[in-house]
């Protein structure tokens, strides 16, 4: 049997593509992420996860990194997203993106369990005078004040649980910090989806 994916794998990819090959918004950039996601699901009792899964919403249909389908209908999202260089323009529109993208497909599927993880390059961290914090700080703030959906109060544009990887490429594939193991962040995210869907097998 082959042995699972690492995060370190993940990353490593991503630096290839988007600093080694200068393909910072390619498409494949974060497929390895994606992959990694679905052994994670699987490893919990969610097999069958699929990455690029058109997943529908109220306002439009998109699609999302990693999804995981029971009984016809889409019942876990995972968005993966890197935030890499421009920071001060980067980071207020992925947390506007967030809440629109996540608000889209809740009001479909009030019960659908979401979970993001991001990539956070912090060589040109720095701080923003408007927000009198540094963009990784102000990004791990508000994805924390976002995250931690469950029933009975299901609050419309939040997520269940976040990862938030901190890497520096400044001279290579570098780790340096993540907002909690990942595989608590699965753990989480697949423990709500079972609560929600009890005649998962």
């Amino acid at each position: 049997m082959a042995e699972m994916l690492s995060l370190n794998e993940a990353i490593e990819n991503l630096y290839r593509i988007a600093v080694l090959e200068s393909k910072a918004t390619s498409t494949s950039r974060l497929q390895t992420l994606a992959d990694y996601c679905v052994e994670q699901l699987a490893a919990r009792g969610l097999a069958g996860a699929e990455t690029e899964v058109l997943v529908p919403g109220a306002g439009r249909e998109k699609k999302w990194d990693v999804a995981w389908k029971y009984g016809g209908k889409i019942r876990l999202g995972i968005s993966l997203k890197s935030l890499l260089r421009n920071l001060g323009g980067t980071v207020p529109n992925r947390i506007d993106d967030l809440i629109g993208e996540t608000a889209n497909v809740q009001l479909h599927s009030p019960e659908i369990v979401v979970g993001y993880m991001m990539v956070f390059n912090v060589q040109d961290d720095r701080v923003s005078a408007r927000y009198g914090s540094t963009w990784s700080e102000l990004m791990r703030d508000r994805l924390v004040s976002l995250s931690g959906r469950k029933a009975p109060s299901w609050t419309t544009g939040m997520i269940e649980d976040f990862v938030l990887i901190e890497v520096n490429f400044k001279r290579a594939a570098e780790i340096v910090s993540t907002s909690q193991p990942p595989g608590s962040f699965f753990d989480r995210i697949v423990e709500q989806v079972k609560k929600r869907n009890p005649d998962i097998p």
